[in-house]
């Protein structure tokens, strides 16, 4: 052993001396594991120096230590109710099984005498290690943290009786109003907290809380697509309503009508989330859904957007004109909001003053002077935008177009010098141009002043771990369009979701589809001629303008999602 090697000791040593990892490296993570305060198990396979297997598999020869694969483990058997959950997720431990007085733990690291002494001393009994894998134990850590509190648990079991007589024979509430001190029941709080962090946790971008007649249903959309998470007690269902309002500021008393509120929850020293909330009587209660809003999004870029290069130049070529009107379209959910507060963000510089009418507003920049819509009040987008133009604007956006006379001055805006954004709910690109001109905004202040469209989409990313190459006839490729991606055919490789640990059913986060049309000279002319929108979606294909369709192929054949998304999401 050399004298350096010898200067390293336990793990480190012998990951040195398997020719595992150089001798340099295993130093530098000797160091750096000490900085983050984390075991070296932890931070060489966090860090992907080496695979947790093989970290495991060295751990288990140099501490004597049995090696427990996770997988083949019942999680139904672990108890539940012997350690805090603190410490657990603070030293990464799984309790798996009790032997008399003695509890034997998942560890990754078998060397954590201060974590077996802390879990010791909270249960009074005798602790060991036995060791996993790191990637695994975190899965299962999280799994078994999340089922002790599924569906409420054995915390609300006790409430049910209690709500029964809350609820008045003829279905109608009204005579027993929770109070506040009432809906702030710990055991709620503390469901309705982990539901929301969850839902951040998991990438959702909506929550619905839904009461039927015999069952009620939580359910998170994620990348797009909703699925079922949890049937909390159905007699619990105006108490959840109620926390949800008083969170959100809602009139926990008025329930005919629909209300719209807003939470902010404060998720680390340094972030916090904003929930966007809607409540809907509905037949046997308040539906109520939560739009999450998380700043982080606005700030991703343009090139974590999924433009195509030219697609890209071609936005950025018309956020840097001083005049004019872009528009995206797309119908709810597509992606618009975040690719508007990007371009924003490109042009949030202190020489120029930005001013925005939305409803409601999503998500707050610094910076930029953000107006709510309040239609009860008088203040719409119209009045918005004429206040706007009187306040010395360089940029203006409109959160939508939804009437002829904020079209209107939203065009006489962009003719007079000022650079305007903004959204319709339209299907493609020349469908926009067609529903200005049906709205009554005269063709000539279309084809003049509208310079760039933006119609799109949210397809599922694949999963890079587990997608697997697929196959399809070659006139199933014909028939499906792949021919328009210019991609030949022998150059690109097919895939197919999956699904592993590490995602959802084969689809990991979200990736947007765009037909980017620069209004041409060319278009322009049809647009005055009053050519209809096959005639105008036909100039910008001969203008080498990509349609939805053919944008969402090449994000197939180049391995970014599936053909199944890609007619999923786009349809000829």
């Amino acid at each position: 052993m050399s004298a350096d090697t010898a200067q390293l000791s336990g793990l480190a040593r012998r990951l040195v001396k398997d020719k595992l990892i150089t001798l340099d490296d295993a130093q530098d993570a000797v160091v750096e594991s000490k900085n983050e305060k984390e075991p070296l198990a932890q931070y060489l396979v966090k860090h992907n120096i080496l695979a947790a297997s093989v970290v495991a598999n060295a751990a288990s020869d140099e501490f004597g230590t049995p090696l427990l694969d996770l997988d083949a483990f019942a999680m139904e058997a672990c108890p539940k109710d012997l350690v805090d959950r603190s410490l657990l997720t603070k030293h990464n431990a799984l309790p798996l099984y009790q032997r008399g007085n003695r509890l034997f733990l998942a560890m990754a690291d078998p060397t954590n005498i201060r974590g077996l002494d802390e879990i010791k001393f909270n249960t009074g009994m005798g602790t060991e290690a036995i060791l996993v894998e790191a990637d695994k134990l975190y899965l299962a850590l999280e799994r078994f943290i999340a089922s002790i509190e599924e569906g409420l648990g054995d915390a609300l079991g006790d409430m049910d009786d209690d709500f029964d007589g809350l609820i008045l024979e003829d279905g109608h509430e009204g005579e027993h109003e929770e109070d506040e001190e009432e809906v702030d029941e710990a055991p709620i709080v503390r469901f309705i907290n982990k539901v929301l962090l969850d839902a951040i946790k998991g990438g959702a971008s909506d929550i619905h809380f839904e009461p039927y007649e015999k069952s009620y249903r939580i359910r998170f959309r994620t990348d797009g697509v909703l699925h079922e998470v949890t049937k909390p007690p159905t007699a619990l269902a105006t108490r959840m309503a109620a926390r949800l309002k008083v969170m959100s500021q809602m009139d926990i008393s008025e329930r005919r009508i629909p209300q719209d509120g807003r939470i902010k929850m404060r998720i680390s020293k340094t972030k916090a989330i904003d929930f966007r909330v809607n409540s809907l009587p509905t037949l046997f209660g308040e539906k109520i859904v939560l739009r999450i809003l998380d700043p982080s999004s606005a700030q991703l870029g343009i090139d974590a957007l999924g433009y195509e290069d030219f697609q890209k130049k071609l936005y950025m070529d018309a956020l840097a004109q001083p005049q004019g009107m872009i528009l995206v379209t797309g119908p709810t959910g597509s992606g618009k909001t975040v690719s508007l507060y990007t371009g924003l963000n490109i042009l949030n510089t202190p020489e120029r003053n930005i001013s925005t009418a939305e409803d409601p507003v999503e998500i707050n920049l610094e910076g930029i002077n953000q107006v709510q819509v309040n239609n009860k009040v008088g203040l719409t987008f119209a009045e918005s935008l004429r206040s706007f133009l009187r306040q010395d604007p360089d940029i203006v956006m409109v959160g939508e177009i939804r009437d002829l006379e904020t079209a209107e001055i939203g065009i006489k805006a962009a003719q007079t010098g000022h650079l305007v954004l903004s959204t319709l709910h339209t299907n493609s690109a020349a469908e926009t141009l067609t529903r200005l001109l049906n709205m009554g905004v005269p063709a000539f202040n279309v084809a003049t002043t509208v310079s760039l469209i933006i119609a799109q989409r949210l397809g599922r990313r694949l999963c890079k771990e587990c997608k697997e190459p697929t196959t399809l006839p070659d006139e199933v490729l014909e028939a499906e369009g792949f021919d328009k991606t210019d991609i030949p055919r022998e150059e690109f490789e097919l895939y197919k979701a999956v699904g592993c640990s590490k995602c959802a059913n084969g689809y990991k986060g979200r990736v947007g589809i765009y037909e980017t049309v620069r209004i041409t000279p060319e278009i322009s002319s049809l647009i005055m001629e009053g050519g209809n929108s096959l005639q105008i979606a036909k100039a910008a294909e001969e203008a080498g303008f990509i349609n939805l369709r053919t944008a969402a192929l090449r994000k197939v054949v180049t391995g970014i999602t599936t053909l199944e998304e890609a007619n999923r999401v786009t349809k000829d």
